[in-house]
């Protein structure tokens, strides 16, 4: 009869885990198929977001891959002209962030004036009042990029800089 009654025990112990398991199951379900239905919202935000920004330097287009390192990051404000650096980094290909630059800063105007490629490559562009250099340094992981804007020495603010 003790026999009987530990079968017994253990039919309903099994019986309440089965019960347990599918439950979880239908769950899980549930879950996988509401994340379906919103998947194509989320991979168009994705989408949005993969589009070049402008961040500090109106005129200064960026991949969205590469990041704002605040830390080495600084920009003055001023109501007539914005200069400083921009520090960048993400994985990015280097050669594809050359051409990124060169054909996108001709869209907004900037002029390429010369360009220095080694390890460390650097970008000189020119406007009317304005310089930007373009410092690309691939390190092991990641790629740096920093954006150095200031006004050229034509302008009353780049003779106040002197």
């Amino acid at each position: 009869m003790a026999h009987f009654r530990g079968v017994k025990v253990f039919v309903q112990i099994s019986a309440m885990l089965l019960v347990f398991v599918i439950s979880l199951g239908c769950a899980q379900w549930k879950k996988n198929t509401r994340s379906s239905k919103t998947s194509e919202p989320v991979a168009t935000l994705q989408d949005k977001t993969s589009a070049p920004l402008y961040y500090d330097f109106e005129d200064v287009l960026v991949p969205s891959e590469l990041k704002v390192d605040t830390r080495k990051s600084f920009v003055h404000h001023a109501p007539d002209f914005r200069a400083g650096v921009l520090v960048l980094t993400g994985r990015v290909e280097i050669n594809s962030l050359i051409r990124f630059f060169e054909n996108n800063m001709a869209k907004d105007n900037w002029r390429l004036k010369t360009y220095f490629r080694s390890p460390r490559t650097m970008l000189i562009f020119e406007k009317p009042n304005r310089d930007c250099v373009i410092n690309i340094t691939e390190k092991q992981f990641n790629t740096e990029v920093e954006i150095w804007v200031a006004p050229s020495g034509e302008t009353a603010e780049g003779r106040l800089l002197k």
